[in-house]
């Protein structure tokens, strides 16, 4: 899989609001659920692969239910992919492409997502450091997404670094992400 990362676009909130209210008819019963733009595409200016990512995010009493609402939605469940406290799911449909998790609240899958992006939204000096990192990395003709992972590492501590997680959040974070770290 080649990975593609493109300037940003300025349709990307919209798809995203689109998606969102679409998903908020859907957990309208669960008063925990909250949706949020997440990743790369979240962030105004930022150079991306053209895929929003898209975090449920509810109480763990919350999680079994919206799961079966999302499958009710028509997507796919997928499990948790290796990842603790999250469910991710396979769109019913490609307008926009997204990917989409169920997360549980306050995980340290959750707080990284919120970080990363909140972080990013208030400097554009390391928003832009990111962005350098990320197109040298998808310019290289055999990049695969787990290299890609492993190469975003080392700016994505400084950008978390900016955050209120500790240390040792950002030790497990780096080791999740650069499994040779």
């Amino acid at each position: 899989m080649v990975v593609q990362v493109v300037p940003y676009s300025a349709s990307w909130p919209s798809h995203f609001e689109r998606v969102a209210g679409d998903l908020r008819d859907e957990l309208v019963g669960l008063s925990s659920a909250r949706i949020e733009h997440v990743g790369s595409t979240s962030v105004p200016g930022l150079a991306a692969k053209p895929i929003l990512d898209i975090d449920v995010i509810v109480d763990d009493g919350d999680v079994v239910a919206a799961v079966a609402a999302l499958v009710r939605a028509g997507y796919v469940h997928r499990g948790d992919l290796g990842v603790a406290d999250r469910e991710a799911f396979q769109a019913p449909d490609d307008d926009p492409p997204r990917h989409v998790y169920v997360c549980r609240a306050g995980t340290l899958n959750v707080r990284n997502h919120l970080a990363v992006r909140d972080v990013l939204r208030a400097r554009d000096d390391l928003r832009d450091e990111y962005a350098a990192v990320k197109l040298a990395l998808a310019a290289e003709p055999d990049m695969d997404i787990d290299t890609y992972i492993a190469g975003k590492s080392a700016v994505l501590q400084k950008v978390l670094g900016e955050s209120d997680l500790t240390e040792a959040e950002l030790r497990e974070i780096l080791r999740l992400n650069d499994p040779s770290a």
